[in-house]
């Protein structure tokens, strides 16, 4: 099957202000995406003011590229402006080789693979009402093709519930987007992991960022800010990825930059800071994908 290969600039911009100066505590930041087969790193560089103290790299338990800024002094503004340049290889109609113990639903992990998939496949939010909802999606006769099951619960998300982007931190819990009826792309992330997991299989949470392309601006969600979607672990085919948010099932379009069984596991960029007296400040996200063309 051929791929497709886009060389994409991603650019972001995260700028905090504060009311007046005050010190920074530890900054820890995850930009940098995870290459991979579909995905290879060409440049990266960023640019924090003002300039740290320090400036440190280190992978975490899942393997991700952290950097871990400390600052001296007091400031009333801090930017974090984040480029990379990358080749990013999709597969437009990506055909998945599952094991044929994992065709249908349901079905077991392999006991050699199971060990390290236990923390994707336990439950964070259990809830009847979320088994409820995943249950809709499986056949009256009690088996059902696996990768027709989670591409209806991918589209399905599209089709029920209402897009609204939210930049206050924090993720609804499954049970709040389904009252709801509406969320944003981590939201949907969760809402599905959950579901599957309560269908027995493993899911993880990916934050990172899509591209938008210039003829689909109009239909593709999530663009100008970070991204998040799911993968599912499936026998045969690893993990795949599932975007509830635009009904993507595969890579297209989608640049991952971090992973873990929650998302609190995998902020793009959280740290501290200290003032004497109780302070507002500001946030402002801003990304920016971009295709070359030659």
């Amino acid at each position: 099957m051929s791929q497709r290969v886009r060389r994409l600039t991603v650019r972001h911009l995260t700028v905090y202000r504060y009311e007046r100066p005050v010190e920074l505590g530890e900054h820890r930041m995850m930009f940098r995406p995870r290459e991979s087969h579909d995905l290879r790193l060409v440049d990266s560089s960023l640019d924090i003011q003002p300039r740290p103290a320090s400036l440190r790299w280190l992978h975490d338990v899942f393997d991700n590229s952290v950097a871990i800024a400390t600052f001296a002094g007091r400031t009333s503004e801090l930017r974090f402006d984040s480029t990379v340049a990358l080749e990013h290889l999709e597969v437009p109609l990506p055909h998945y080789a599952l094991a044929a113990e994992a065709q249908n639903h349901p079905f077991l992990y392999p006991e050699d693979e199971w060990p390290n998939l236990t923390g994707a496949v336990v439950r964070r939010h259990p809830d009847a009402e979320v088994d409820l909802w995943a249950s809709q999606f499986l056949a009256p006769s009690g088996s059902t093709a696996t990768m027709q099951l989670l591409q209806a619960m991918t589209h399905g998300i599209k089709q029920q519930f209402n897009y609204s982007r939210r930049v206050q931190k924090g993720v609804q819990s499954p049970i709040e987007t389904l009252r709801r009826g509406q969320g944003s792309c981590r939201d949907f992330a969760l809402l599905m992991m959950e579901a599957v997991r309560s269908l027995g299989l493993a899911a993880r949470f990916v934050s990172g960022y899509i591209f938008v392309p210039r003829h689909d601006a109009g239909a593709t969600l999530g663009g100008g800010a970070t991204h998040a979607w799911l993968q599912v672990y499936l026998p045969g085919a690893g993990w795949v990825d599932f975007d509830p948010t635009n009904s993507i099932v595969g890579n297209r379009d989608l640049i991952r930059v971090a992973v873990a069984w929650d998302p609190k596991q995998v902020l793009p960029l959280w740290g501290t800071f200290i003032s004497e007296t109780s302070i507002s400040s500001t946030m402002s996200v801003n990304v920016h994908v971009d295709e070359e063309v030659s």
